[in-house]
């Protein structure tokens, strides 16, 4: 479908500050990293973290906020003791019933197309600047961002190099700038295992990491090293400590030069890397999956199974998923969140399916009760649709942050669209909610 380096710089002075730690295990034991932070689908698919000083892989300077396999230094600053006598840490986003919360949030596919890539290019001529910018397209994001301690983005496609060529459907090769944008709008995290990462064999799958390096993300799903496929990727906010773990339900049939490169969809194996992140000190464990049926409206069969198997496990505190190119339900699975399908984070538009235009942003705000367990005190989502002329990302929530987005009545169709088919398991009974960013403080 479309779709961890040296020490922090000082100790958090603050509760509120949030930094990024990512811990990678190999197989000879822990290695800790840490750091601040084409076509249209009618044809297929066709809180502020600071940097450390990062080594790269090869062990040669890198861009701060890369992710590295190189242990970290001797005597590193620990991070904070995320338990309920810790100092409070209320998180950004709704207000905190608890003394300790932190709030994540997450989009669907990074689709880019031809589409794309060209407003791009005109939205940078427009600033007076040569090549391509996607900043404008994903500023409506921004706000949103904002109002989360941690936000994770999925970089759908194997990126090309700065100047092309570039190519979409059936064998993507997208601009990296995507990603310098999607850091800058506040992104600190990308997953990368989907159907199409080796779309462009183990070069663009390390092109691809080295960009989102480059630009300062955090990622998992695929991997340059067995080694590092080993590892966790473990994200630090101000109050806790909180573990990604996703897999790809297939490679459209290709076959990766070794298995290891990609993380499929398997609920052992990600059963698996959740307890290796828990007996690392993760309070959170998120489980995401790149599955389903496109351009449906519920869950098949395997993503139900898996969820349910990750939630099943203990585990897990929240899953969520993309690929389908539209918005699935929410379900409340035995005390937890499962976000089936969070449609395209962005896309070019389809003529023909009105769905593959649209997103769901969601965001959790997850509490720390007295036993010192995290969980979900807080899931709202908030809907999103691709506009044209130029191509913008809108947020078509009831309290209009970007004022129309389509217009009232397609506005207002994309709404009820997504909301209808969001609470089709019980979410809104549940406690799931429609987030008006512009309501909070």
């Amino acid at each position: 479908m479309g779709n961890t380096n040296q020490t922090f710089r000082g100790r958090l002075l603050a509760a509120a500050a949030a930094t990024l730690l990512v811990v990678s295990t190999a197989s000879c034991g822990m290695i800790a990293s840490e750091n601040k932070n084409g076509s249209s689908p009618s044809a297929e698919e066709g809180g502020t973290a600071t940097a450390a000083p990062a080594q790269t892989p090869s062990g040669t300077p890198g861009t701060p906020g890369t992710t590295t396999g190189t242990p970290s230094t001797p005597g590193a600053t620990p991070t904070p003791d995320a338990t309920p006598d810790a100092a409070p840490t209320p998180g950004k986003g709704p207000a905190c019933a608890a003394v300790r919360c932190t709030s994540v949030l997450v989009t669907g596919d990074m689709l880019v197309n031809a589409q794309l890539w060209e407003q791009a290019r005109a939205d940078a001529l427009a600033a007076g600047a040569k090549g391509l910018d996607f900043g404008p397209l994903l500023e409506g994001q921004r706000k949103y961002l904002e109002k989360s301690d941690l936000a994770i983005c999925h970089q759908e496609t194997p990126v090309a190099g700065p100047t092309g060529p570039f190519s979409a459907y059936p064998s993507f090769n997208v601009p990296p700038q995507i990603t310098t944008a999607a850091q800058q709008v506040g992104y600190q995290a990308c997953t990368s295992a989907s159907n199409h990462t080796i779309d462009r064999g183990t070069a663009g799958l390390v092109r691809t990491l080295d960009a989102l390096d480059a630009a300062g993300l955090q990622h998992t799903g695929s991997y340059r090293t067995e080694a590092d496929s080993q590892g966790v990727l473990i994200l630090q906010t101000a109050a806790a400590k909180i573990a990604v773990i996703e897999g790809t339900y297939g490679l459209n049939g290709q076959v990766p030069e070794a298995a290891w490169q990609v993380d499929m969809l398997d609920a052992a194996a990600m059963i698996a890397k959740a307890k290796k992140a828990r007996a690392l000190g993760a309070d959170i464990v998120l489980g995401v999956m790149h599955a389903g049926e496109e351009y449906s409206s519920v869950p098949n069969a395997q993503q139900r199974d898996v969820a349910h198997a990750l939630v099943d496990s203990g585990q897990f505190t929240m899953i969520y998923g993309h690929h389908t190119h539209s918005v699935l339900p929410i379900e409340h699975y035995k005390g937890t969140w499962i976000a089936y399908g969070l449609g395209n984070g962005i896309t070019e538009l389809s003529p023909g399916y009105a769905v593959n235009n649209e997103g769901l942003l969601v965001r959790a705000q997850f509490s720390q009760d007295k036993a010192g367990t995290w969980t979900a005190a807080d899931l709202a989502w908030a809907p999103s649709v691709m506009v044209r002329g130029p191509y913008r990302w809108c947020s078509a929530a009831a309290d209009a942050p970007q004022g129309p987005c389509a217009g009232a009545a397609a506005d207002a169709a994309t709404r009820l669209r997504t909301k209808t088919v969001v609470e089709s398991m019980g979410a809104a009974t549940a406690g799931a909610h429609e987030l008006l960013i512009t309501k909070e403080g």
